[in-house]
């Protein structure tokens, strides 16, 4: 029988807000700002007064005024508020259905059904009418859009800066620069593309960073299928951008020169490890004489039975702790993984069991992770060779959700944590050491 209430250790509930499911969420102040997956009612971002964490509230919300993009990322810089604009899911693979729809075509001698389209693009059936749909007209609304939020009950739209194909995903943002993480004209996949924001009315490209193979205008050839190989997102630590490179691992990219980015090194585990690179980032101290850094998988996309069953067998996506000494020889050290005798939901679908984001901000050696149907993971990598978990919890589904789907994290300087769930909900922890 699957449990009714949260699973915890050493995690106390603070309060919980049965928001829609949310891909991000970061707190500035007293406040909390959640970027959310797309849903019928075309809601983009929440901005929450937490002032009281065991009362939040909703202050204002921001609505899209299309349904083929979503805005599920955030982040806020003073009175600043940053969102992604990207394509749907069903959306992105508007470009694969004509190759799709000529192969079936080609191989069944007929017209494909709506299921044969689906089973082949790992979609829902339902959904094929609207790829359909979109196929048919290009995508114009991809980038990343700055609001005024001084007065946080009336976010007011600064501009929509245009990038290109899909849009953005995730991204870090400070006082001068925006490091997005985009699909731009010329390249295949997301790459690295820099702003400067200091004019948030009128931000400006300052350079771009990719992929030898990426930059497939310019004559490169890719090594890899697709789009597999691919700028996740990068963080700033110091002069360094720390960046998940999907199935291409991580990297370390040298910005001393904002104006020329260069890659000072990189670490790829693919193969044989099947799940993408999510985040990297280093810790803030060394321990024992050696500088640390911590990666995070994302568990990919086991969204039904046809999928999960693919991927029986497979190592779920974990974290992963990296001696970064020199960054020309980037050495693992060892992995944490959850078993799936640790969380009811680990085999529910649709739903994912497995790693996805940690904070991006490192809390001495604590990191704090959300691990889909796995909740809330907190692990001590003060010995970098031993992760220990030393908390967790575990929210009960959303009402009429078949699991919890723990998707991003965020602790304040308060000490809270903020778990966002991608279905239904945001829980307020305190973790007790």
């Amino acid at each position: 029988m699957l449990a009714t209430q949260p699973l915890v250790s050493n995690v106390k509930s603070i309060s919980r807000l049965e928001l829609p499911g949310a891909g991000q969420v970061c707190v500035s102040g007293q406040y909390a700002y959640v970027g959310h997956i797309l849903s019928k009612s075309k809601l983009g971002t929440s901005i929450l007064d937490v002032s009281d964490p065991r009362n939040p509230k909703i202050v204002s919300q921001i609505f899209l005024n299309d349904s083929e993009s979503q805005s599920h990322k955030a982040r806020v810089v003073g009175d600043l508020l940053f969102v992604n604009s990207e394509r749907t899911p069903v959306g992105r693979r508007a470009d694969e259905f004509p190759k799709v729809l000529a192969k079936l075509r080609s191989s069944l001698g007929r017209e494909p059904s709506h299921a044969e389209l689906a089973e082949v693009l790992l979609m829902r059936d339902v959904d094929i009418p609207a790829l359909i749909k979109e196929s048919s007209q290009p995508y114009q609304d991809g980038g990343f859009k700055i609001y005024d939020i001084a007065d946080k009950k009336n976010p007011k739209l600064i501009v929509h800066q245009k990038t290109g194909a899909a849009g953005v995903h995730r991204f870090d943002v400070d006082q001068n620069f925006a490091y997005i993480s985009t699909e731009m004209p010329g390249y295949v996949g997301n790459i690295l593309v820099i702003y400067d924001i200091r004019n948030p009315s009128h931000p400006k490209e300052v350079s771009r960073w990719a992929m030898d193979g990426q930059n497939i205008a310019a004559g490169e050839t890719p090594t890899w299928i697709g789009r597999k190989n691919r700028l996740h997102h990068a963080l700033r630590f110091g002069d360094e951008l720390w960046a998940g490179l999907w199935h291409a691992g991580v990297g370390v990219i040298d910005i001393k020169n904002i104006h020329a980015p260069k890659l000072l090194g990189s670490y790829n585990y693919h193969p044989p490890f099947p799940q993408p690179s999510h985040t990297f980032m280093p810790l803030t101290e060394k321990i024992n004489g050696k500088r640390i850094a911590v990666a995070i998988d994302e568990e990919d996309h086991a969204h039904d039975d046809s999928v999960l069953e693919q991927r029986r067998g497979r190592p779920h996506a974990c974290l992963r702790v990296f001696d970064v000494s020199d960054l020309t020889n980037i050495k693992p050290l060892s992995l944490f993984e959850v078993s799936e005798l640790d969380s009811p939901w680990s085999r529910t679908t649709p739903g994912r069991f497995g790693a996805h984001q940690f904070q991006e901000q490192p809390k001495g050696t604590l990191i704090f992770c959300a691990w889909f149907s796995g909740g809330l993971r907190v692990v001590d990598v003060a010995d970098p060779s031993a992760p220990k978990e030393v908390g967790f919890y575990i929210p009960k589904p959303g009402e009429g959700k078949a699991c919890p789907q723990s998707n991003d994290v965020f602790v304040d300087d308060r000490n809270l944590v903020y778990l966002a769930d991608r279905y239904l909900g945001l829980d307020i922890l305190e973790f007790n050491a």
